[in-house]
């Protein structure tokens, strides 16, 4: 029983190229999804494995893997941990509490084995992706966008805005790439 798309098609190769992030918290940005629907459920499957979970713990267990880069929304987790019931990968356990605890099962177990690999790279996917965003969204490169994005939206929004303006802040803009760039 195969989950479906590998990693390396689902990105098009190895590596974090393909479709990217999604564009907020939850997801859902023009640049695609970060899990497909099958690697989604090998990740909360191996997830479970690790230790019986809620669904909640297993939405901050993905973000936690990302650094806060990417949290499914209960939307998505939820009928997922039903269609893996419903496969008998997991199943319910007692639990305190109305929420619904999940354990691995032995099917859950031997679909794991079987598809260690891709779960590896999925792993691997969502760490480089916390990586990631802790390069880029670093507390002085985030205000400095920030801070970017303000002065642009700010000299940019008057009435009086003229082609010279425009192709000036251009200038800048293609200056300031080039800096970063040949750092």
């Amino acid at each position: 029983m195969r989950f479906g798309m590998g990693y390396a098609s689902w990105t098009g190769g190895p590596g974090m190229g393909g479709r990217g992030r999604h564009g907020g918290r939850h997801g859902g940005g023009p640049r695609g999804r970060v899990l497909g629907g099958d690697e989604l459920k090998l990740v909360l499957l191996a997830l479970i494995a690790e230790a019986p979970r809620h669904g909640y713990d297993l939405i901050r267990a993905v973000e936690a893997r990302t650094g806060g880069a990417y949290a499914p929304s209960p939307g998505v987790v939820y009928p997922t941990l039903t269609l893996l019931t419903d496969m008998g990968l997991i199943e319910e356990q007692a639990s305190e509490g109305t929420r619904k605890l999940f354990a691995v099962t032995g099917a859950g177990t031997a679909q794991l084995a079987q598809d260690g690999e891709q779960v590896a790279d999925l792993f691997a996917r969502l760490t480089a992706l916390g990586e990631h965003r802790a390069r880029t969204d670093a507390g002085p490169i985030h205000r400095a966008r920030a801070n970017l994005r303000a002065a642009l939206h700010h000299r940019l929004s008057g009435e009086n805005v003229d082609a010279d303006t425009l192709h000036a802040v251009a200038a800048i803009l293609d200056e300031a790439a080039q800096k970063v760039e040949r750092i």
